[in-house]
């Protein structure tokens, strides 16, 4: 079968269609009714769809004198759209004992369905066809390219079934990575974990990645990839990671025999280039903070706290967007700049940076919020940094 004479239907992540060379999603298919018919349609295409289903999917609760008639008016339309695309000319949609249907003359590929007969074939295979399996899996993990339908989690059962196909990717990743394991192949556990932790973030699959370089070795990276994680799962969702990703780190952590000269050239921090305050995830910080305040205990040490935060030119915190990513960056490579050395900055918030500030005095604070602005402030810009500062007092 030819290429062009195929429908190919993008399900998972954003819906796309075309046919062959020829896009059918964008500007020319922004009629909300169209794209839920084909939606419903191509997705359904071995079974139809009833009239009934698609009267409840596409009218609603809307009080339509004739709702048949009104259906059928959608589908006229939707065939003169088709073939003003480009399509060939068909009878595109038929209706058989109150059974809407895509025509077979329009062979039609569709992402879901492959996914979903990738992962029947590997269930059906014998548990000695272990290399053949895996294969199968991880064909089909890669296959999934987002949330089914992601933009319309509204539609009752758009959204029914992406949490179903969301199930069987959980599914499918760990039935890939066991195989994987047995087989002690690091590398191929680690892309896994990695487009898994991509395609459907915020899931805990960091946990596959951090696994494989633990095992690997790879400890640095196994260290600085927990500390991302923990720090983008507490700016991002107000949470931490889960228990067992910790559990990874403090149990599975294995590292070699070595002489203390080796341990210490390991834990050395690479210097070289790097100028101003020290600038760390936010768990760091944290870390950083409470060893401070112990060491306080001890008498001889003073600190402060400072809290930067993007406000507009009404004092109110900016709203999240490309601008306020970009004004982020530049304040953080202003308040590295502004800092010394021994200074501690982390980001905590959208457009707020925390600065711990060892061994001054409040007077300093002073001087170090005008460094910032100095380098931070451009022209006439409206944009400011608020500032609030605050003594760290140790508590016995």
């Amino acid at each position: 079968m030819e290429q062009q004479n195929i429908l190919y239907v993008q399900m998972f992540g954003r819906f796309r269609m075309s046919y062959g060379d020829i896009p059918l999603t964008g500007e020319k298919a922004r009629d909300t009714h169209f794209t839920s018919l084909m939606q419903m349609l191509l997705h359904y295409v071995q079974t139809g769809v009833s009239r009934d289903r698609l009267e409840e999917t596409l009218l609603g609760d809307r009080d339509v004198e004739n709702r048949h008639q009104a259906l059928q008016t959608i589908v006229y339309k939707a065939k003169r759209k088709l073939k003003d695309m480009g399509l060939p000319a068909e009878n595109y949609i038929t209706l058989h004992r109150g059974v809407y249907y895509w025509t077979p003359a329009i062979p039609v590929k569709e992402d879901a369905s492959a996914f979903e007969g990738l992962l029947k074939k590997a269930a059906d295979m014998k548990d000695e066809d272990e290399e053949e399996k895996l294969k199968l899996y991880l064909k089909a993990c890669y296959i999934y390219k987002g949330e089914f339908l992601s933009d319309y989690a509204g539609v009752w059962w758009a959204g029914a079934e992406a949490r179903r196909y969301h199930g069987l990717f959980c599914d499918c990743v760990q039935k890939a990575a066991y195989i994987i394991r047995k087989r002690l192949d690091w590398f191929r556990l680690e892309e896994l974990g990695r487009y898994a932790a991509k395609i459907d973030p915020f899931a805990d699959w960091e946990e596959l990645t951090l696994e494989a370089l633990i095992e690997s070795e790879r400890y640095k990276e196994a260290q600085q990839l927990y500390a991302d994680t923990s720090d983008s799962y507490l700016r991002e969702r107000g949470i931490y990671p889960a228990s067992r990703i910790k559990e990874l780190m403090d149990g599975r952590l294995g590292y070699p025999y070595a002489a203390l000269d080796q341990i210490q050239e390991f834990l050395k921090e690479d210097t070289e280039g790097i100028e101003g305050g020290y600038v760390c995830s936010y768990p760091v910080f944290c870390g950083t903070y409470q060893v401070f305040c112990r060491m306080m205990e001890r008498g001889g040490q003073s600190g402060y706290l400072m809290l930067c935060t993007l406000v507009d030119g009404k004092g109110n915190p900016m709203e999240e967007g490309q601008r306020m990513q970009e004004l982020s960056e530049r304040l953080l490579s202003a308040i590295q700049n502004s800092v010394r050395h021994g200074d501690v900055v982390s980001q905590y918030g959208k457009g707020q940076f925390l600065i711990m500030l060892v061994n001054t005095t409040r007077e300093n604070c002073g001087i170090i919020e005008k460094r910032i602005n100095q380098r931070f402030l451009i022209g006439r810009q409206r944009i400011k940094v608020q500032y609030h500062v605050s003594s760290i007092i140790c508590e016995t």
